[in-house]
């Protein structure tokens, strides 16, 4: 009995520790004050942890609606999907959880990568939280919307008809959901460059003149990119090079506009 009385104040004692490691380390840092690599090696570790926590939560609710993610996600692709191994089917719905988790845990990490970052910026830089949250979470919407109502239904059926009358689909369903929500989570990513760029023309770390400069080696990369990130065929790679292209492009002409609401703010 004596034990456990003394250990209850021992983990009550380490509990509040880490409460206050936590709190020391997720703090607003002062723009004048310089802190040691390890603080921000333990901050990064507590903003993951943040992050993880978050994604579980929403895994644990959204399996429980997994069965309509899953018609939700079926629906591009028009056919029926079949399964190679007992146990596929069941961690098919693990992934689709998982993945959705991600997708609603995008505000989450958009914050915590923000907050990170921050220390760097100067005071009247850090004022733009909110909205670099909102708009990263808007195109990141925009982008997996643009994937899964144009890229999708069309990349598939033009992939699935490429078989011909003597070849019948069959596609395994793990491998399908699988590609969906990289290729979603690619396009979403994609989606974000608008705002990444803008805030780093806002925050003085890139020139629009100097991206337009470098636009014939961003057009190569596109290229690329889409290789790598979508399936093997050439469709699907103009589908996500093109927008890239687009959005690089926008990213330029916006920037153009805070370089001379800074030129003017200077005078």
């Amino acid at each position: 009995m004596n034990e456990d009385k003394t250990e209850e104040p021992v983990a009550a004692a380490k509990e509040t520790g880490s409460v206050l490691a936590r709190k020391k380390v997720l703090r607003k840092v002062k723009e004048d004050e310089k802190l040691p690599l390890t603080v921000h090696l333990e901050e990064l570790r507590w903003r993951i942890i943040n992050c993880a926590v978050t994604v579980s939560v929403c895994f644990v609710v959204l399996y429980a609606v997994s069965d309509y993610l899953f018609e939700l996600i079926r629906k591009p692709i028009g056919i029926d999907l079949v399964f190679l191994a007992p146990a596929e089917a069941f961690f098919v719905y693990l992934k689709i959880s998982v993945y959705m988790a991600i997708f609603v845990s995008v505000p989450m990490i958009l914050y915590q990568a923000w907050e990170f970052l921050a220390p760097g910026l100067l005071q009247s830089e850090r004022k733009y939280t909110g909205a670099f949250v909102l708009s990263g979470v808007i195109f990141f919407l925009i982008g997996a919307t643009f994937c899964y109502t144009m890229v999708l239904p069309y990349g598939l059926s033009f992939l699935i008809g490429y078989g011909g009358e003597g070849l019948t689909p069959m596609i395994s369903v793990g491998n399908y959901i699988s590609s969906v929500f990289k290729l979603t989570l690619a396009f979403g990513t994609i989606f974000e460059m608008p705002i990444v760029i803008v805030f780093l023309t806002k925050l003085g770390f890139v020139d629009p003149h100097t991206l337009g400069e470098k636009r014939s080696y961003f057009i190569v990369g596109s290229f690329v990119a889409a290789s790598i990130l979508t399936p093997p065929d050439v469709f699907t790679q103009i589908i996500m090079a093109v927008p890239m292209i687009l959005l690089f492009e926008l990213s330029v002409i916006v920037s153009k506009f805070f370089v001379n609401e800074k030129k003017g703010e200077d005078n």
